[in-house]
């Protein structure tokens, strides 16, 4: 059953056609890659299932609800997760305070930024901060951290809502080789191990093979192909428009 169904989504700027006519769908536990050259429409797609841009067509449904016209966050208390390209976290915090302020959120309790708060779901956020791996930097300030450590700390963030669809926008992005394929390793094992749904944008295209279990594919706004890596990867057009021939990707990888 699919977590998410997107069916017929547009969006324009004027004459341009940002997204036209995107169809697809998610299944739980499941990583679809989107990709495709810059200005494909990648990012207005990720913008429009979560709220932050108004549709001009189509739907969004997950788990059954439309998406489309609702706000940011109550996409987020549906169970919607994000990530972004450029990590968005309070520096003068704790690892573990930036946890709680999200968890604090969740449970309806961010007005009661107090002496007190520092103290409330502290178990909750080291359970979050263990599961990506990083709990014993939870005392350090965020400030302080590698920036590959911040995309992890990000990921618990998106993690405090339970959400059963996560939207990775960029999430290796400014990252070395190797935190790259740890980064995303730890997000298929999250996803299968909890059910959860994840659509994520990348530019790294070894990432984007090893770690996909579909992908799909958007060429100036418009889905040009879907399908497992391997089909995706033989396509002539995305060859074309994107992976390239000769001597890059599409073809060394052929």
């Amino acid at each position: 059953m699919s977590v998410l169904r997107v069916s017929h989504l547009s969006k324009s700027y004027g004459g341009i056609q940002a997204v036209s006519d995107v169809s697809f769908s998610l299944a739980a536990g499941e990583l679809l890659a989107l990709i495709g050259p810059n200005g494909a429409g990648k990012t207005t797609c990720f913008n429009l299932l979560n709220g932050q841009i108004a549709a001009g067509g189509g739907s969004a449904e997950f788990e059954g609800r439309n998406l489309i016209g609702l706000a940011p966050r109550d996409i987020w208390r549906l169970g919607v997760g994000r990530t972004f390209q450029i990590t968005a976290t309070f520096s003068s915090m704790t690892v573990r305070e930036n946890v709680q302020t999200t968890l604090l959120n969740f449970h309806g309790k961010l007005n009661s930024l107090t002496s007190l708060a520092e103290r409330q779901y502290i178990d909750e956020a080291m359970a979050l901060l263990e599961r990506v791996g990083i709990a014993e930097q939870a005392a350090r300030p965020c400030a302080v951290l590698a920036y590959g450590d911040l995309k992890r700390v990000e990921l618990a963030i998106a993690l405090a809502n339970k959400p059963r669809l996560l939207l990775m926008d960029e999430p290796t992005a400014g990252m070395a080789p190797q935190e790259r394929v740890a980064l995303m390793q730890l997000t298929a094992e999250l996803a299968r191990a909890s059910n959860i749904a994840v659509l994520f944008t990348e530019h790294d295209m070894d990432v984007v093979f090893a770690h996909a279990d579909r992908i799909i594919v958007l060429n100036r706004g418009s889905l040009i192909a879907e399908g497992k890596p391997a089909e995706v990867r033989a396509n002539r057009e995305v060859q074309e428009v994107y992976l390239g021939s000769g001597s890059t990707y599409g073809a060394e990888h052929a």
